[in-house]
């Protein structure tokens, strides 16, 4: 601009001052004084550095110096000044006395009035004493936050000094447009326009945006008409490359690459005059400020961050400005245009997910008018390189990141209306009409208005009574007026920052804020700990609530904080630049296998440095190499592969950003859950979703691509996120910007735990299913119409994810637009492993870390093209192996039969590979529980209860002997039902055979199985490939089995032990029992878990108080076990009642006793083989009858009803207790039943020699009959309940295999049954197969913690230890687990074990000594044998 056209806009003082401070004016402050000149609205958008801010404050203090000449200029405030950050605010005020003083300057040197321009920062930090200043004497630029201007509008002062501003200005406007905070303020400028008249002059600055139109009508509101717009355009020389170490990257991170970052930043520190350090996260920013002060010195580096307080951050602000500090590490706290200074370079730690951050960032260096910004970026694995790439080619294309403004936020909404009409009434359309101005609520519908004046006017019923009603709605005048408290509460719960539960640090003695920590770091801290903060360390000396006080630790080691939250999802336009990079080395790589074209496409064209570009190329290449095409936005890819503890993985590989790949896992994760009844893991990252499965999900992997539609994913996706943890902490935020919940009550802020309790109340009245018990939901939650729900959900479902964005994702895919394609690999891709090491952060579901499933895939550390193109090569000897496991190894005929049962049938080869196998099936023929079956083309042998399918198939079959199937087994079976199963019994123990090997083996031809194999690979059980080597045409196998390959193959095997000896075992049993002297449990809150391990167990009456439970917990008390009785937690029962043959009257002391979940007592009854019960005695009988006819009964009420006297009452219950035919409430029931006649309290109140009992019939409770119900076999109710006693066991024994469950054979399902289970569980990754323990064959089974503690003990040295149990107990495994004759199951025997082998016995009232034992070892196993575990009135009981 020349002088003429300059000095005819500006005073001459002002263009004086201008011309000695500046040569010419920038485009963007040519261009835009004319218009602010001429009053019109204004958006400045122009690089960061071009002096747009002082554009917009000079054509404001000309306007006032005009004014002060004139002399209209009075105490009033002209010119608002809204800044998103604090810091900026009180950048501006400093930056404001330069010009001002040199104006007034230049004043006096032409003999002019003096004219004094006052300005003032109001923000939530401003002092007591400068806001009371602000009120007698208004500044005439006032210099505030969003939330400030909102606090002023809402008091009567600060109305007062507003209504006179006739201009505002909203510096960096794209920080705020597209989230709440930009909401609010356009209300707010809604409100201070009404307040001046609408005589309000606006004018918006920002470095970034797109589109412009857009933001520049949110700028002036949906009433105004154009405004003008500057567009200088975002296009500036930069000098930026990726730098990477020396070592290659990795999906995470090794300490070892970390220092070599940390060396790599202190060089180009040390290179330069200034440097930022930008980092995403506040935890990494103190980690990196720590690293660098060790290299740099701690006088050179400190952090920057939000959780610092205010002056620390100002400090370091300062320090930095003035050349104290080389480099500064920050979060997005100093992206905005502060001034720090002269900044010569920029260091980006890892992508910061969006081009207008980066760009931003940046430009903080040479920021000045013609500066030339510098930018390093520092991938932090293989992925964010190729994100970091793409990072650079949209800079170098000039693309920006797309800004949308969120419509209409109800919580802002309500917030707003609370705030204006505490200040003042208002009819309610002229109201509506007013906000409906601001541009985010032009599409505020009247109903939506209306809905929110309703909510706050009605308030909402909780469980602490009605609250939250905080205007007066004048219905019959539409008006709308504050109530009483309304104002406080809408000034001091404002804004629309969500509120975090962050703990303040407290410095002491002088009690001054150093910043915040996250309150789980918080709780977690002990006193003593030491942590930095700021790059400060501080000693921990107490926790309070809400405060972590602290003391100065003078420079000690500390550990770094961490702070939770969510983290930035990458922006629409970065993600479809990483998807255009993918795609063009993609088709470079078809058109050059070596990569040397694509190699040169983004040296040349991109412009990444050769060493980040041959990493990548090598990455992505290995990647295409393994899943034949890159991921892409045209391409989705789906991986499959099995992982270490026998799961599945399934990674889709989607290329769409975080928001979008968030909303497409939970939604698929929904869909799992209902088509297979299985609440799996799941995490999402911008690239990828993760989705950890089980044999039990499974399918045909391309079916995945169909799971979802877009006609329907939207109420799929409501559902999956209401059960998410994101729904609940976006209702406490949408609740607290609506003022439902107030975040300060009686003048002090509400503590964070507080106000998690009322955001469930609030919940539980407005949305009672959210928080309903899942029991008594039938079907979906059913969601209200409600401002706050609907507010939360569309938060949900349109900032965290993008649900928009998977609709059209979803349409294309259906229309073909998009290819799918499907790839099952033995391990996982180059692509999959960084979602596999995926934080926190990008969890689906609420497992903590250490409990992911993703932690079991084991991967190579780096694939090369070559070797990653080749991830579906077996390991012969894997196969060899797994076929030995699986093929039946029996012991004796009774084994032998059960492995008939579950492989369907046996070829005369197969028998005669086992020279003892042709006896036991001789036996079992003799049994009619096996027989020989010929068919025309070959013979078979088969059990008994598999004879219908064969008949099925071979009608005209032969049998030798001729046999029956049993009761229950002789179903009707179709020829291809009764083939699929047989196959699949064959491919349970074959492991991967060829469809001609298994066809022979029937005497079939391939053809004649083919059909039924593509059944069992549609229902997910086998799976099909080339497994065996050198073998023509595909194989088949089962999942399972195939399963176990991989893991061999990659030498990782899934039993992550060595099988230990019996003898460990039995001590790991102790120890998993709480019997072992140092595992002993105590208090009653311990019995629940004892008997967790017990549930099921049939042991005597007379033996569960006196000696099992006594031994588990060392203060064991009747009481205990009663008060979980009476609680309807536990039940006592005979299971399995005594065969007909038995003697009816069979003493109670000695009968067989469970202890079971109530609940779960039907379920107990149901699995066992049925027996018929004796016949009770009359008496017991009429006992019975009387129960069955008038219900529960106490004591007194059923002798009153049967017309028994007491004495032969008692007999009668104790005789129906025996029969399993009877229980009570109470334990104390049966405990009475057991204590003998002569220790009984005399009914009449007479006196009695020796000891009496205090165990009576009045602590029974009410005694009530047993209901039997054997469920169908293969019904749902049988399959549940056999689950649920497979379950029962794992949790008593850790390890399940068959000899070891010998001893409750009687009262358990068939072991093929528990085998079903068991598999089942496997295959959802619940629980763990493979040779647990050694010297057992047959399949095992283990809990993971139990593999654990076997791995522990297994190193732990023997000690000596003696436990010392009644027979009576389920650890009485002698003859079971180890050699020699079983000891009877009585209570009055014992065994002792030391270091898990059994030392002695004692039967009959004698003791046997196993081996060796020396004189003092005999005399310790005598006394402990002779010691009973019964303690006070149970020793008198025993």
């Amino acid at each position: 601009m020349t002088p003429m056209p300059f000095a005819q806009l500006f005073h001459p003082a002002v263009s004086a001052w201008f011309a000695d401070h500046f040569r010419n004016a920038t485009p963007a402050q040519a261009e835009a004084w004319p218009e602010i000149k001429s009053g019109r609205n204004i958006l400045i958008a122009a690089p960061t550095g071009s002096g747009k801010t002082l554009a917009a404050f000079l054509a404001a203090i000309d306007d006032l110096v005009r004014l002060g000449l004139e002399g209209r200029l009075s105490d009033e405030t002209r010119v608002v000044y809204v800044s998103p950050l604090k810091a900026l605010s009180n950048d501006i005020e400093r930056n404001l006395a330069a010009p001002l003083a040199g104006v007034r300057e230049r004043l006096s040197l032409l003999g002019l009035p003096d004219v004094e321009i006052r300005t003032l920062v109001r923000t939530g930090d401003t002092p007591s004493a400068e806001r009371a200043r602000m009120r007698r004497r208004p500044p005439h630029i006032l210099v505030t936050t969003p939330e400030s201007l909102y606090v002023l509008l809402g008091s009567e002062s600060g109305r007062k000094t507003l209504a006179t501003t006739r201009a505002v200005i909203v510096d960096e406007i794209h920080a705020v447009a597209p989230n709440k905070r930009g909401a609010h303020l356009s209300l707010s400028l809604e409100r201070l326009a009404a307040l001046c008249s609408d005589e309000l002059a606006r004018i918006g600055l920002s470095a970034t945006q797109n589109p412009i139109s857009t933001v520049a009508q949110f700028l002036v509101g949906a009433a105004a008409g154009e405004p003008a717009i500057v567009d200088s355009g975002h296009h500036r020389a930069r000098d930026l490359e990726i730098e990477i170490p020396d070592a290659p990257l990795e999906a995470v991170m090794s300490a070892e690459v970390w220092a070599q970052i940390y060396d790599r930043l202190a060089a180009l520190i040390e290179a330069h005059r200034t440097t930022l350090v930008f980092v995403n996260t506040r935890r990494l920013a103190e980690r990196i400020a720590r690293e660098l002060s060790d290299r740099l010195g701690g006088a050179a580096v400190t952090a920057h961050h939000g959780s610092m307080a205010k002056e620390h951050r100002l400090a370091a602000e300062q320090r930095l400005k003035r050349g104290e500090l080389k480099a500064l590490v920050a979060t997005a706290s100093l992206e905005l245009g502060i001034d720090i200074g002269d900044v010569t370079l920029v260091c980006q730690i890892a992508s910061p997910r969006s081009i207008a951050g980066f760009l931003q960032r940046v430009g903080r260096s040479g920021h000045v008018v013609g500066g030339l910004p510098k930018g390093r970026l520092f991938p932090l694995s293989r992925d964010d390189l190729v994100e970091c790439a793409a990072l650079l080619d949209s800079v170098r294309r000039g693309e920006l990141d797309r800004l949308a403004i969120p419509p209409h936020p109800l919580d802002v909404l309500a917030q707003q209306i609370v705030a204006e009409v505490a200040a003042q009434d208002w009819p309610e359309t002229a109201l509506y009409e007013r906000f409906r101005r601001a541009f985010p609520f032009r599409e505020l519908t009247r109903a939506d208005f209306d809905a929110v004046v309703r909510m706050l006017a009605e308030g909402f019923a909780t469980r602490r009574g009605r609250r939250g009603a905080l205007i007066h709605h004048d219905a019959v005048n539409q008006i709308l007026r504050g109530r009483r408290g309304a104002r406080m509460t809408a000034l001091t719960s404002g804004g629309a920052i969500p509120e975090t539960a962050d703990y303040q640090v407290l410095l002491e003695p002088e009690n001054h804020i150093v910043g915040t920590v996250h309150e789980d770091f918080a709780v977690e801290s002990m006193a003593g700990d030491i942590f930095q903060l700021g790059n400060a360390s501080y000693r921990v000396q107490r926790v309070e609530r809400g405060v972590l006080r602290v003391e100065d630790a003078q420079g000690q080691p500390p550990t770094i904080p961490f702070w939770l939250g969510e983290a930035p999802a990458r922006t629409d336009a970065l993600s479809h630049s990483v998807s255009r990079l993918r795609a063009e080395i993609e088709s470079r790589l078809r058109q050059d296998a070596s990569g040397a074209a694509a190699l040169r496409w983004l040296m040349e064209e991109v412009g990444v440095a050769p060493p980040a570009a041959e990493q990548l190329v090598d990455y992505l290449a290995a990647a295409f190499g393994a899943l034949g095409a890159l991921p892409t936005q045209d391409t989705l890819i789906l991986e499959r592969f099995f992982d270490e503890a026998g799961g599945m993985q399934l990674v889709v590989h989607s290329p769409f950003g975080g928001r979008i790949n968030r909303a497409f896992g939970l939604a698929l994760r929904k869909r799992f859950c209902r088509k297979f009844n299985f609440e799996l893991q799941a995490a999402a990252t911008e690239d990828n979703i993760l989705l950890s499965l089980t044999t039990a999900h499974s399918f045909e992997l391309s079916e995945v691509a169909r799971y979802l539609h877009s006609a329907s994913v939207r109420g799929v996706l409501v559902q999956a996120m209401l059960a998410a943890p994101m729904f609940m902490t976006r209702w406490r935020w949408t609740a607290g910007i609506s003022l439902a919940i107030p975040r300060y009550q009686g003048g002090r802020k509400t503590p964070p735990q507080f106000l998690r309790m009322q955001a469930e109340d609030l919940v539980a009245a407005v949305f009672p299913d959210q928080i309903a018990c899942a029991e008594n939901i039938v079907g979906e939650r059913e969601v209200p119409e409600h401002p706050l729900t609907d507010q939360t959900i569309w938060d949900c479902l349109h900032e965290a994810m993008d649900i928009d964005g998977l609709e059209a994702l979803l349409r294309r895919m259906e229309s073909g637009d998009v290819r799918v394609l499907a790839c099952d690999l033995t391990q996982p891709s180059p692509l999959a492993l960084e979602v596999l090491s995926a934080r926190p952060y990008a969890f689906l579901d609420d497992a903590p870390l250490e409990e992911r499933r993703a932690q079991a895939v084991m991967a190579r550390r780096w694939q090369d093209p070559q070797s990653a193109s080749d991830l579906g090569r077996l390991d012969p000897e894997a196969i060899a192996r797994v076929k030995s496991e699986a093929w039946p190894e029996p012991i004796d005929a009774e084994e032998l039969h059960d492995a008939l049962l579950w492989i369907g049938c046996l070829a005369e080869a197969e028998v005669a590979a086992a020279p003892e196998w042709s006896g036991w099936l001789a036996a079992l023929a003799r049994e009619k529980r096996a027989a020989r079956f010929e068919t025309e083309r070959t013979a078979v042998w088969i059990a008994a209860e598999r004879l219908s399918q064969l008949r099925a198939l071979w009608p005209k079959a032969r049998l030798a002997p001729q046999i029956a199937p049993p009761d229950g087994e002789a179903q009707l079976w179709s020829a291809e039902q009764a083939l699929i199963e047989i196959l699949r019994g064959r491919l349970e123990g074959l492991g991967p055979v060829t469809e001609h090997a298994l066809a022979a083996a029937l005497g079939l031809s391939p053809s004649d199985v083919a059909g039924a194999l593509l059944a069992l690979e549609a229902e997910g059980a086998v799976m099909r490939g080339r497994f065996l080597p050198g073998a023509e045409g595909a194989q088949w196998c089962d999942r399972r089995l195939l399963a176990r390959i991989h893991h061999y193959t990659i030498k990782r095997l899934r039993a992550e032990i060595e099988p230990v000896a019996a003898r460990d075992f039995l001590r790991f049993l102790c120890e998993w029992q709480h019997v072992a002297g140092d595992a002993r449990l105590e208090g009653p809150e311990a019995l629940g878990a004892a008997l967790e391990a017990l549930e099921g167990f049939e042991a005597p009456a007379g033996s569960w108080e006196t000696e099992i439970l006594p031994a588990r917990l060392g203060d064991y008390e009747p009481a205990y076990l009663d008060r979980l009785c009476l609680s309807g937690r536990i039940a006592w029962a005979r299971l399995i009642p005594p065969a007909a043959k038995g003697r009816a009257g069979a003493p109670v002391r000695s009968s067989p006793i469970a202890l079971v979940e109530r609940r779960r007592l039907g379920d107990w009854m149901s699995v066992a083989a049925p027996a018929e019960a004796p016949q009770p005695s009359p008496r017991a009988l009429a006992a019975l009858e009387t129960l069955r006819r008038e219900g529960a009964l106490f004591f007194d009420e059923l002798a009153e009803a049967s017309r028994l006297l007491r004495t032969e009452l008692e007999t009668a219950l104790g005789e129906l207790a025996a029969l399993g035919l009877v229980t009570s409430d109470s334990f104390g029931g049966l405990r009475a039943l057991l204590v003998p006649s002569e220790k009984r309290k005399p009914i009449d109140g007479a006196l009695r020699r020796g000891r009496v009992l205090a165990f009576g019939m009045e602590s029974a409770g009410r005694w009530s009959p047993i209901r039997r119900a054997a469920a169908e076999t293969n019904s749902e109710a049988r399959m549940a309940a056999v689950e649920h006693v497979a379950q029962a066991l794992l949790r008593r024994y850790g390890v399940v295999f068959w000899r070891l469950l010998a001893r409750e054979a009687g009262a358990l399902p068939p072991w093929r049954d528990l085998l079903r289970v068991y598999r089942r569980l496997e295959a959802r990754g619940d629980i763990r197969g493979g040779r647990f323990v050694a010297g057992f064959s047959g399949e095992q089974y283990a809990l993971p913690e139990a593999v654990g503690l076997l791995r522990e003990l297994r190193r732990r040295p023997a000690s000596g230890a003696f436990v010392s149990l009644s027979a009576a107990d389920p650890l009485n495994l002698i003859g079971v687990l180890t050699p020699g004759a079983k000891l009877a199951a009585l209570t009055s025997n014992r065994l002792l074990y030391r270091d898990g082998l059994p030392i002695a016995a004692l039967a009959g009232g004698k003791i046997e000594f196993f081996g060796d034992l020396d004189a003092a070892t005999r005399w310790e196993a005598e006394k402990r044998l002779l010691r009973s575990a019964a303690r006070g009135q149970m020793a008198d009981l025993a």
